[in-house]
Formats: structure tokens, C-alpha cells, sequence
């Protein structure tokens, strides 16, 4: 498989660590794009890549770049993905993907239009401990899934004006942190919940600071997801069926998961390296441009409506929001 020429929007934290997998996996991006020149230089420098663009709409425009990774906060999503697959270029978003459904909506129709492929930059789902335990989920050893638990929490400054708090930024935990714990549930889940209660309490500015999430599927499946912004919590997700549950601790980007059968005996599962998340992913996104499809997107739709529905029960909207 042939390996995309790669571009990155937005020279943050993340983005460092994009532009470190590619390198592990022998690659050389292509381009950078930052609107501070200055800081795209220096990202530009240190990782080897070739061209520097202050104008993004001229990176999208450049025929060289194949695929692009939006690293820049989850509010300009929508904007720069709609404007690079007007131009033809695959690509790799950072999480939350969109910030509603009618965005992420938007962004499927003009990327099946154009035959191309939007991937969230969702590590679990690309992590190869998951598709582990899923296939062992599907294998019956475990009996039938009952209830999944999900905790997420963080201590983030106690600060109105940084971007986790910002409504103009879309802040709160939710699309932060909770589309995490949301598709650690979807990916077990075997269909979309058609049931979900919710309580929340906002910060100062409006936004979600910590809530509690409630889900249930027409097969009493059941997931409750506790998030906090100002309170550190573990990383934690609980698989829970008739004859024993898995426990997945820094779930995200995990290489380990404990079994725990009824009888008390445990095993460990290994599969994967958290250190090559990325790589997983960037990988996952050339497969599937060569292919032709996303055979994953779906979980990303289910997040996204079900985040825009909590959303709409806590009566959170965002200013920019028409």
C-alpha cells in the first residue's frame, strides 16, 4: 500500500506527536500549515517537512497533498474539513470530529460526493487491543453483554478564559473528554442506544464541567458514563457480561485489558503498543482511502448524534451554532 503524502492543519501538542509517528513509520510529511508562520517554521524545522503555508486554503489547494490531519481545536473542524474535500484531499480529524450531527452530516455528503474518506483520529477504535476484545465479545465465552461503566475525569484550570471552558471554542467536557468514554460504550455496544438520561452541572461560562450519562439499546444493553473537568477520575472502562467482565484502565490508547470470569479467576489480554497509537491510525486511514471506505465511520456518527442529543437535553449551543 502505498503511503499518502501527508499534510498537517494546526502545529499544536497533538500534532507533535502525529508528526513523531509518521517519522517512526519512515515517513516524511509533506506540509504544514499554521496562521502564526513563525510557530509553523519551528514544527517545520524539527520534524523535516518541506513546505510552511500561512494561508491554509493554499495548502488544501497544493495537488501534492493526498490526505490531511486537522490537529486544531475541535470548533474550526467543520470549516477546514468542508474546504479540503472541496479540494480532493482524504482525511484524518482529531476528536470531537464535528461538534453536532447536521456538521458531521454535512461533511459525509460532500465526502461521499467527492469519493472520499473522513476518519476520526479516535485512537481506541484503530488500537488493536480493541479489536481484540470485541472479537472475543462476539466469540460468546463471555455471555451476553449487560452493562458497560465509563469514567473520564481530569483537573483542568479553574480558568473561564482558556479554550476548555470557552462556549466561542465549544468547551465543556463532553466534546473533550466524553467522546472518549461515548465511543469506548458504541464500540461494545451491539447498536446505537435508543434511550439516554442525563444530569450535568455547567460551569461558569455555560459549558459542561461534569455530568453523569445514562444509555440503554433495544437489547437492555446498558452504558453509564461519569465525566469531570474539575475533579481527576481514572480512565476506566468496565465491560460487564453474564460470565465475567473486562476492565480497561487508560483505556484511550491501551495495550492491556483485564478479564475477570465469575469463578474469580482473571487472565490478561495484550495486543498492540500504546507507544504506536498514531501509527495505528495513520495506517488505518491509508487502508481505507485504498479501499474505498471507512468501515469504522459509522461508530463516529453514533457518538456525534448521541453527544449533540445530550447537548440539546442540557440546552448547551454553542454561540457560533445557526
Amino acid at each position: 500500500m502505498k503511503p499518502l503524502t501527508w499534510a498537517i492543519i494546526g502545529p499544536g501538542a497533538i500534532a507533535h506527536q502525529f508528526a513523531a509517528a509518521q517519522g517512526a513509520l519512515g515517513r516524511q510529511i509533506y506540509a504544514v500549515g499554521a496562521r502564526n508562520r513563525q510557530k509553523g517554521e519551528a514544527f517545520a524545522q524539527r520534524y523535516g517537512i518541506e513546505r510552511v503555508f500561512d494561508d491554509i486554503p493554499q495548502l488544501l489547494a497544493d495537488p501534492q497533498v493526498e490526505a490531511v490531519y486537522i490537529a486544531t481545536p475541535h470548533a474550526s473542524h467543520f470549516s477546514w474539513m468542508k474546504q479540503a474535500l472541496e479540494q480532493g484531499k482524504h482525511l484524518l480529524v482529531e476528536k470531537a470530529i464535528t461538534v453536532s450531527s447536521d456538521e458531521l452530516n454535512e461533511i459525509n455528503r460532500l465526502a461521499a460526493e467527492k469519493q472520499l474518506i473522513v476518519a476520526e483520529a479516535m485512537t481506541l477504535f484503530h488500537m488493536p487491543l480493541f479489536r481484540q476484545l470485541k472479537q472475543l465479545l462476539d466469540s460468546g465465552r463471555l455471555g451476553k453483554l449487560k452493562m458497560i461503566q465509563v469514567s473520564f475525569g481530569t483537573l483542568k484550570e479553574d480558568d473561564p478564559t482558556n479554550r476548555f471552558f470557552n462556549p466561542e471554542l465549544a468547551g465543556g467536557a463532553l466534546l473533550d473528554i466524553g467522546t472518549y468514554a461515548l465511543s469506548f460504550a458504541r464500540f461494545f455496544l451491539s447498536e446505537q442506544p435508543d434511550q439516554l438520561f442525563t444530569t450535568v452541572s455547567k460551569f461558569s461560562t455555560g459549558v459542561d464541567e461534569q455530568c453523569g450519562i445514562l444509555l440503554q439499546n433495544s437489547h437492555n444493553e446498558m452504558a453509564t458514563i461519569s465525566l469531570a473537568f474539575r475533579a481527576k477520575m481514572p480512565k476506566r472502562g468496565i465491560v460487564a457480561c453474564e460470565k465475567g467482565f473486562i476492565t480497561v484502565d487508560d483505556f484511550p490508547r491501551a495495550q492491556q485489558a483485564q478479564l475477570s470470569w465469575t469463578d474469580g479467576s482473571t487472565e490478561t489480554i495484550r495486543a498492540g503498543e500504546t507507544d504506536r497509537a498514531l501509527q495505528y491510525e495513520i495506517l488505518a486511514l491509508e487502508e481505507y482511502a485504498a479501499n474505498g471506505t471507512n468501515p469504522l465511520h459509522y461508530l463516529t456518527n453514533d457518538v456525534v448524534a448521541l453527544m449533540t442529543a445530550i447537548r440539546q437535553r442540557w440546552g448547551i449551543r454553542f454561540p457560533f451554532e445557526s
